[in-house]
């Protein structure tokens, strides 16, 4: 693990997406620390991260700033794991949804606090989640450090206006909402977890997480820990008004105000008639009809099977290691 930078002890890579913010704006937000020591990789639209941070690796970086979007993000992160890259990995968010960064207490909408919070922070394990997907294409594998899965939140990303989300941020996944649940309909999904014997039952939502906190501190996974070894799963099959109302009353009473007020260290998150939540390390999915999949707000395509797995401890992140008081109850620890 490694210790909050002192001058003169590493290079600093910095992987920037050149069109969330420029180079100069990133410098400005440096602090004015003698002795440290930046290199700069640019990403493309072509690579959005991977090779930017081979090359900060392979100029000897012992520490990488993702200063970009949840996509810039996630594929430092990818390949950080995917090598066991030496590098920890800091964030500098500057995208629309955030979404790693809101989970660990990353400052948002400010780039000098949040480099200042990576340089001022030790290198703590995070789990890595990978998800392989059968497209038209072939089969492709990525990672993610947030969520992935298909349905509501899939179908948000693809609704959404980018124009408006420039303009709006993430208000503009709201303006997409009611299309996506109007969208999302009921299709018989095949589900092995762990190893056991496949379940076929019918759902229009399947998210699997890391992290459990949306844009607007919405927490769909109110259990899950970046740092215990597993995966939370949520699938949903609310239909028609009755549904619905029951799926709104799970993820916003039983797992939201009804956990806090209780307060009990000992709770788990609640299932309901069409909310069904449980823990994995590996689960497949076969779904009876291809499916949009996102992973960590990125769109890939539409997929007939997915394969999800954990890999715990993948990585090293510079952010505050959660109080263990201050976990949403029912968390665990380390597996």
């Amino acid at each position: 693990m490694h210790d909050a930078l002192e001058p003169d002890d590493s290079i600093i890579g910095l992987v920037w997406n050149p069109s969330k913010t420029s180079q100069g704006d990133l410098e400005a937000a440096i602090p004015a620390t003698p002795g440290l020591r930046f290199s700069w990789f640019e990403t493309s639209a072509d690579d959005p991260g991977r090779a930017a941070t081979q090359q900060a690796l392979d100029a000897g970086a012992t520490l990488i700033l993702a200063a970009g979007g949840d996509g810039t993000v996630r594929a430092v992160a990818e390949h950080l794991a995917d090598t066991g890259g030496s590098a920890d990995l800091g964030i500098v968010p500057l995208g629309t949804g955030n979404l790693l960064a809101r989970n660990l207490g990353v400052p948002l909408n400010d780039p000098a606090a949040a480099i200042a919070h990576a340089l001022g922070h030790a290198g703590t394990p995070l789990d890595i989640g990978w998800a392989e997907l059968t497209l038209d294409g072939g089969v492709e594998r990525h990672a993610f450090a947030v969520m992935a899965g298909f349905g509501i939140d899939a179908h948000m990303i693809t609704e959404t206006d980018d124009d408006l989300k420039d303009r709006a941020g993430w208000l503009a996944y709201v303006e997409s909402l009611g299309r996506a649940v109007s969208a999302s309909e009921l299709i018989p999904v095949t589900l092995s977890a762990d190893g056991g014997e496949p379940v076929t039952e019918p759902a229009h939502t399947l998210l699997v997480g890391n992290c459990g906190t949306l844009q607007g501190g919405l927490t769909l996974l109110p259990d899950a820990d970046p740092r215990d070894g597993e995966l939370d799963l949520l699938v949903l099959n609310a239909e028609g008004i009755g549904g619905w109302a029951d799926t709104v009353r799970n993820l916003l009473w039983d797992n939201g105000l009804k956990r806090l007020f209780a307060g009990s260290a000992d709770a788990t998150a609640a299932s309901s008639e069409s909310a069904s939540h449980s823990r994995v390390r590996t689960l497949t999915v076969d779904l009876g009809e291809p499916r949009q999949v996102e992973v960590d707000g990125d769109a890939l395509g539409e997929a007939s099977r997915i394969v999800l797995s954990v890999q715990p401890g993948a990585i090293r992140v510079r952010a505050a290691e959660p109080d263990s008081a201050a976990r949403p109850a029912g968390r665990r620890g380390s597996a």
